[in-house]
């Protein structure tokens, strides 16, 4: 299930490049949002096109194609900074401690391997595709406008390199916490109760903040 958690901040190092990181996803996951936004008024002019003038948007699909990168992946990193990615607890939200630190830097090392293998395949893929000889940079393109794919293609692993750069954040917090044993560890995001999850749905709900 989905776990939201908090993250709690000092005046470390840490903390501050937790927090200028954080700034970045937040734009990130911001264009993300935008892209769904834009993607509803595609549709409402492409379906309104074709009943009133029978003529829907040329390369409405082309355009879903180069929007799904930016809703798929920009998202991700600030996701995982506050602790909001689905993930099976059962036996973590048991944890307290340098145990649980242990289990979270190994799942966060874990998870930041794969991101950097697929930071690795998603930049092969895109650099298939783009060359400055091309016209437009690109050897392929969609298929209806003929629009460039490098663009969308390229979005892959932009996101996935912020969301290494987070994970590097995380495991230093995870780290750090493990050897010194803090009962606050800062920069991580930590699993909280269900009562205290609905305390932070009813505050935000009234638009208080703690």
């Amino acid at each position: 299930m989905a776990i939201s958690g908090s993250v709690l901040s000092d005046d470390s190092v840490l903390s501050r490049l937790d927090h200028g990181l954080y700034r970045l996803e937040r734009v990130l996951a911001l264009v993300s949002g935008v892209a769904v936004l834009s993607l509803m008024v595609l549709a409402v002019i492409s379906v309104g096109g074709r009943n009133f003038f029978n003529q829907p948007l040329p390369g409405y699909v082309d355009w879903i194609e180069q929007a799904m990168p930016l809703i798929a992946f920009m998202g991700i990193a600030f996701t995982q900074r506050d602790g909001g990615h689905i993930r099976m607890d059962i036996v973590v939200g048991k944890l307290k401690g340098r145990p649980l630190y242990l289990a979270e830097l190994a799942t966060t090392i874990a998870i930041l391997v794969l991101m950097l293998c697929l930071v690795w395949g998603s930049w092969a893929h895109f650099d298939r595709s783009f060359d400055f000889a091309s016209p437009l940079w690109s050897r392929d393109s969609s298929m209806d406008i003929a629009l460039p794919i490098w663009p969308a293609k390229l979005l892959a692993p932009i996101a996935f390199s912020v969301l290494c750069v987070r994970l590097v954040l995380q495991v230093w917090g995870f780290g750090w916490a493990l050897i010194s044993g803090t009962t606050r560890p800062v920069a991580v995001p930590m699993i909280e109760d269900v009562a205290t999850q609905a305390r932070h749905e009813a505050d935000s709900l009234s638009g208080r903040d703690d």
